[in-house]
């Protein structure tokens, strides 16, 4: 319970109707009164530590105000689940799903919380962060999203939950208009950028299963071992894709200690730290672990921030319009400048 805050102001829900429909759903709940805790971090879905005695869930439900069509669906996240925790069992598993907005506003999911800590942008207290341990935590990043792709999808059952065909294209277009969508300020560098993107795009390897947000805070770690992966979380926007942009969509969220200031402060980590690897130390060992042909990268990782960016944005956009009220979302439009720029001047480069 550490690990979490008191429900933020205008996110209360009707704790009776939740419990009811846990009591419905899981079996073997003990003896007691609902208690909620929100986990702070994480500017998209909003996720919730529910507690009955000794039993803890998690709850994930949509954030607040209007959703841009088919994001957030908790539909389509816990039945992604359902299945891929068979064959990788970091994945947590689901309890249930409900689309009966009436008991919190909207469609919810409650799964199995695993028990750990995340590392954002600093080391739990009373860890001493050693060369030797950030470069064991990269280890076991990388392995972790090459064992992710290494998963069978179509044994799996996940054959539906994408379209690999034609799946770049379609992310930059795609992208592109999100971005359109959800514009509130004027950045010279977009066009140009967006350009780049659409003018030359890769090839994509053979499809995976990708996780497509990627990234360390989004990695349970066993506490006594932060080099042991208990879990990956966040699969709102899983798919069958090219396994290269996830590789890349994960490195946009990795600074390192030679990064610009303003590059650093776009979501803060603590990979700058002495010992964590670079992000070509990562792309070298992702290749010779996964044997792919990661020439191309250089690609990917522009398409990278832009859709980093594009993110951002919208999360702006919505607190921009006064959809939410959390004013950590106040400065997103600066970071989202810093981000295109980045790219930006990172196409006119020749590598990573």
């Amino acid at each position: 319970m550490s690990d979490t805050i008191q429900v933020r102001e205008g996110e209360d829900f009707d704790l009776e109707a939740v419990e009811r429909q846990l009591r419905e759903n899981i079996e073997g709940l003990p003896e007691g009164d609902l208690e909620v805790r929100q986990f702070p971090s994480g500017a998209s879905n909003l996720t919730y530590l529910v507690k009955i005695g000794d039993w803890k869930g998690v709850l994930r439900r949509p954030p607040l105000g209007p959703v841009p069509p088919k994001a957030h669906d908790m539909g389509r996240e816990s039945s992604i689940l359902m299945k891929l925790h068979e064959a990788f069992p970091l994945a947590p598993k689901p309890y249930f799903f409900t689309d009966d907005e009436s008991i919190i506003g909207a469609p919810f999911y409650v799964m199995e919380q695993r028990e750990g800590v995340t590392i954002d942008a600093e080391f739990p207290e009373g860890v001493e962060p050693t060369e030797e341990l950030c470069r064991g935590i990269s280890r076991i990043v990388a392995d972790t999203l090459v064992e992710l792709h290494a998963v069978d999808w179509r044994e799996a059952g996940l054959g539906e939950i994408g379209k690999p065909e034609g799946f770049l294209e379609r992310q930059v277009n795609g992208w592109i208009k999100r971005y359109e969508g959800a514009k509130t300020d004027e950045i010279e560098e977009v066009g140009s950028l967006t350009d780049w993107l659409a003018k030359d795009i890769p090839e994509s390897p053979e499809p995976t299963i990708i996780h497509n947000d990627y990234k360390l805070n989004n990695l349970v770690l066993n506490p006594e071992d932060l080099t042991e992966v208990r879990a990956v979380l966040d699969w709102e926007m899983a798919t069958i894709g090219d396994p290269l942009f996830d590789l890349a969509v994960s490195l946009s969220y990795w600074v390192e200690e030679g990064d610009s200031q303003e590059l650093k402060e776009v979501l803060p980590t603590v990979t700058e730290a002495p010992g964590f690897w670079t992000r070509k130390e990562f792309v070298d060992y992702y290749a010779e672990k996964s044997g792919r042909d990661l020439s191309q990268m250089h690609w990917y990782m522009v398409f990278g921030y832009f859709k980093l960016a594009v993110i951002l944005q919208q999360i702006y956009a919505r607190w921009h319009k006064g959809q939410t009220k959390d004013e950590r979302f106040a400065n997103f439009n600066e970071r989202v400048r810093n981000l295109i720029l980045h790219a930006h001047d990172l196409s006119k480069k020749d590598d990573l």
